[in-house]
């Protein structure tokens, strides 16, 4: 087995990506991807809002999903035409389930981060869900929007209790 030069391995994303889609679906939950749109992201602009999206990648709104280590792909309908979706793993910001908000958070990518003058260490994510390894109380940003492949346009996870910090929750 080739290490890579820097020994870091290959990324953790997309499998993280996979585990959490699995886990949605074993529960039950419809997941959520909320993706920063930049270049090679293939999705339907007119739903685009501050580079942003959310996309239902549950089963029932998607067809020939294929969630790869570089991409994920599928075909999905907005507003009742079909649309093929190709989003690089590394413009994901955030995987959660519809239903609980329970998910993860990711950064943006860093070429996105330098163009929009964000920090990569804090991503566009709906609210309530906290980069895993930040230490930061201000590492939250508001609810990435667009329409998805659902009927309904995607609710915020829940946030925070009243007087309360956000935070992400563990899923086992």
């Amino acid at each position: 087995m080739a290490d890579t030069p820097d020994n870091q391995g290959t990324s953790t994303r997309p499998y993280l990506l996979r585990a959490l889609h699995d886990w949605c679906t074993d529960n039950g939950f419809t997941p959520y991807l909320a993706v920063f749109v930049g270049p090679g992201v293939q999705v339907p602009m007119e739903y685009v809002k501050n580079n942003e999206i959310v996309l239902n990648v549950g089963f029932e709104a998607t067809s020939s999903l294929q969630l790869g280590n570089e991409f994920i792909e599928f075909k999905a309908r907005f507003g009742g035409v079909s649309r093929e979706i190709r989003v690089p793993v590394d413009h994901v910001v955030a995987i959660y389930a519809r239903e609980n908000g329970q998910g993860m958070a990711f950064p943006v990518p860093t070429d996105a981060a330098a163009r929009t003058g964000e920090s990569a260490a804090e991503p566009a994510a709906p609210r309530g869900l906290r980069l895993a390894s930040s230490d930061s109380d201000e590492d939250t940003a508001p609810a990435a929007s667009g329409d998805g492949p659902a009927p309904e346009a995607p609710p915020e996870p829940p946030g925070p209790a009243p007087g309360g910090r956000p935070a992400l929750k563990r899923v086992k």
